[in-house]
């Protein structure tokens, strides 16, 4: 065992800095574990190999964070550099029976250990450590729990930077969705077929061209086809016509990084008193769905009350649910959105899962109820929000309170 290093920043882990490590015990208590053991093997935990800030390893290795004493690091010998600004004990092994034993002394004294598991695999993004680690660390007597809110902590947070790059990725985000409403009603004016998959590459390239592109990706639905919320044309799709109702989800990160935007933007190919009663009635119903979410929220801040993430999706399902439309809605509420589009904190899920993990001050994700009733129509409205200290931020610009009307000229 080496001594230990004296405590030092980490050059790219927020867990290993030293305001990192001071504000872990109350955060350890909120999960009732007395310890953080991040576990990984060449990426296999990707939160783990994030959160510790590592450079490339491929052997299995355990990193203990806990509420009190110094942390301690259970390495293989060949991969010393990989962990080198580790700032504690250490102790590295070769062999099977090396690590066995060094496993015992870095649990040693610990009852109750937090790690990347999820009970019944209920958050998938969380549940990362394999069953064989999880038995290794039980068969110690140290009992294991979630670490799903310390991710939130030390993962999902956005920085000043962040939230930055994610409102102008947002604002380029938004104004492609309207240009490419404005091309599909020029070009079926003049006699031009657009076909789904064809508008769907002209966002993509408009993305890229203005900047976003990094994460970038889109949905075209037109019609029947929206009543698949993960909709992709086979082929080149169905042609775009006057009188449709068209679903455009588009998504993407500025070059470079950053949190990316992702919204839904939902427009119909005619003048509104062409709009049938019961397009208006769906719209009308996701779109009050999501702003009772976001008025959720905003109550809920102004109260001073935590909010955890199946609450929110709670709100916009009894929406729907007073509407008579629940049923169509398949899909949670909202996703996380870290770096990742589809990230590690918190989702606004109440039927995929129950999502129990607490809206920290920081997180940001997607509000997007739904209605897709199969072989008609479908109909969602997405936008993000940012909870930040001074409440729930709305950060796509101007989020959309009508249908969008683009008549073919």
């Amino acid at each position: 065992m080496t001594p230990t290093a004296p405590p030092s920043a980490h050059p790219t882990s927020r867990l290993l800095s030293p305001e990192g490590l001071a504000r872990l015990p109350d955060l350890l208590e909120r999960v009732g574990a007395d310890a953080w053991l991040l576990f990984d093997m060449g990426d296999h935990n990707p939160l783990a190999h994030r959160i510790l800030g590592l450079g490339k390893t491929t052997r299995r290795a355990f990193a203990l964070i806990p509420a009190t004493g110094a942390p301690r690091l259970l390495h293989h010998a060949i991969e010393a550099s990989a962990w080198r600004a580790w700032p504690g004990e250490r102790r590295s092994y070769s062999s099977w029976g090396d690590l066995e034993g060094g496993l015992a002394w870095i649990l040693e004294g610990r009852g109750r250990v937090a790690m990347e598991v999820s009970p019944r695999s209920a958050v998938p993004t969380v549940d990362r450590v394999p069953s064989g680690i999880v038995e290794l660390v039980r068969a110690r007597d140290v009992e294991v729990v979630s670490s799903g809110d310390l991710i939130t902590a030390y993962h999902s947070l956005w920085s000043p930077d962040d939230l930055a790059a994610h409102r102008e990725a947002a604002g380029i985000v938004r104004a492609t969705a309207m240009q490419a409403f404005q091309k599909v009603a020029r070009d079926i004016g003049a006699g031009r077929e657009v076909r789904e998959r064809d508008l769907m590459d002209w966002i993509r390239t408009r993305l890229h061209e203005a900047g976003v592109t990094e994460q970038v990706g889109c949905v075209v639905a037109a019609g029947p086809s929206a009543s698949d919320p993960h909709y992709d044309p086979p082929g080149a799709g169905v042609p775009l016509k006057g009188g449709d109702l068209v679903l455009l989800d588009l998504w993407g990160g500025l070059t470079g990084g950053g949190v990316p935007a992702d919204q839904t933007w939902m427009a119909f190919l005619a003048a509104p008193n062409r709009v049938p009663t019961r397009v208006r009635t769906v719209w009308e119903a996701v779109r009050d769905a999501r702003d009772g979410a976001l008025q959720f929220l905003a109550d809920r801040h102004r109260a001073g009350r935590e909010v955890r993430g199946w609450e929110v999706d709670e709100v916009a399902r009894g929406v729907l649910r007073d509407r008579g439309m629940d049923t169509w809605f398949t899909h949670r509420l909202g996703h996380s959105i870290d770096g990742q589009l589809h990230g590690s904190g918190p989702n606004l899920d109440h039927l995929e899962t129950r999502d129990e993990r607490v809206l920290l001050p920081g997180v940001g994700f997607s509000v997007e109820p739904g209605v897709y009733i199969p072989g008609e129509l479908g109909v969602r409205s997405e936008v993000n929000v940012y909870w930040g200290e001074a409440g729930p931020e709305v950060t796509t610009p101007r989020p959309q309170t009508d249908l969008i009307y683009a008549p073919p000229a």
